[in-house]
């Protein structure tokens, strides 16, 4: 829970047993009961489509599109929900950035066409392509392209790899001038295709400054390679236990400050006191991490998260986007969204 009311799901893949883990999830949090859900996909590298199909499933209508594919010499084949989301009608935030890519665009571009949810974040790394893998010999085989992923509207999840270098798809994660594609959503909304998923409220995620860069390179946090304790294991090593109320004081910046000097961390007073913030967090993160586990460590960073505060502030607006949505889709219906 990010706060009352609003839970938060984090998904770093999809394998096999990706949606009964997002099941047991949105039951753990008791999803129908809350005001809003922000899903994280974040650096989500793709997986099983299977498993995309599966988790769009849960949040869709029953009937509604998820995913298709076509290709020169492959016909199209669409995946709808079967079950649907079964009655579960929590406003949605979606999280991506520029790693997210093909089963986490998959049901992100699902959420954005369908208005189920806004998406949040940057723009996805755009990667759609449906590949068979013929058998050769000596144990190869060749991958082949045979088809594209589109979204529910019709969009081309992959981005353009034909006008760029192979550095610039790869590392600059350049995407076309002009979207190739329009489309529309549920209610009308104009959506691009053709470069990844776009997300409806762009955040970037705050990059290094010159200060915490050399923290990180300083190995400050972590154990070094040389076998020197970082700060982290120093202080955990010479104090009781820590509690769940433990917070960055100024006798823990002062170790901190003493161990920097002790290990010729150089770095000026204004550089420390503008990131000051930054570096409290970063002390309790490590601490919580090692004395609590991954998930506790996790939980801290995400307090200061600029996207993942946008997403939280935005469950209002995903709301009424979604019960415009299903007034637009129950009108050409001629029905009422609470009818079946």
């Amino acid at each position: 829970m990010l706060k009352p009311g609003v839970g938060y799901v984090r998904l770093s893949q999809f394998n096999e047993t990706t949606d009964r883990e997002i099941a047991d999830a949105l039951k753990l949090l008791g999803a129908n009961s809350l005001d809003g859900l922000v899903f994280d996909m974040r650096g989500n590298p793709g997986g099983l489509l299977n498993e995309a199909v599966a988790v769009g499933d849960m949040f869709l209508e029953k009937g509604q599109t998820i995913v298709s594919y076509h290709g020169r010499s492959a016909p199209e084949r669409r995946f709808t929900a079967i079950r649907g989301n079964q009655g579960m009608t929590v406003p949605v935030v979606v999280l991506v950035n520029n790693n997210s890519a093909s089963a986490a665009e998959i049901v992100a571009g699902a959420i954005q066409d369908h208005d189920r949810g806004l998406i949040v974040g940057e723009t996805t790394f755009g990667k759609g392509l449906v590949q068979t893998v013929q058998p050769l010999a000596e144990n190869t085989g060749l991958a082949l392209t045979t088809a594209r992923y589109y979204t529910p509207s019709g969009r081309l999840i992959q981005r353009d790899y034909k006008s760029i270098s192979l550095y610039q798809y790869h590392y600059e994660r350049k995407v076309p001038d002009h979207p190739s594609e329009i489309r529309q959503t549920d209610s009308g909304r104009q959506v691009t295709g053709g470069g990844g998923i776009t997300p409806d409220i762009v955040v970037a995620a705050p990059k290094l400054n010159k200060f915490q860069q050399n923290m990180f390179r300083s190995d400050v946090f972590f154990p070094a390679e040389q076998g020197v304790a970082g700060f982290t294991r120093f202080y955990l090593g010479t104090k009781p236990a820590i509690t769940h109320t433990f917070e960055v004081d100024d006798n823990v910046l002062r170790e901190f400050r003493a161990y920097l000097a002790k290990h010729n961390v150089h770095y000026t007073e204004p550089e420390f006191a503008e990131n000051l913030e930054w570096t409290k967090r970063k002390i309790k993160q490590e601490i919580f991490m090692s004395a609590y586990g991954t998930q506790e460590g996790f939980k801290v960073l995400l307090e200061a998260d600029p996207q993942v505060q946008k997403a939280v502030e935005s469950i209002p607006q995903a709301r009424a986007l979604y019960e415009n949505a299903r007034k637009v889709v129950a009108q050409r219906a001629g029905t009422t969204p609470d009818q079946p």
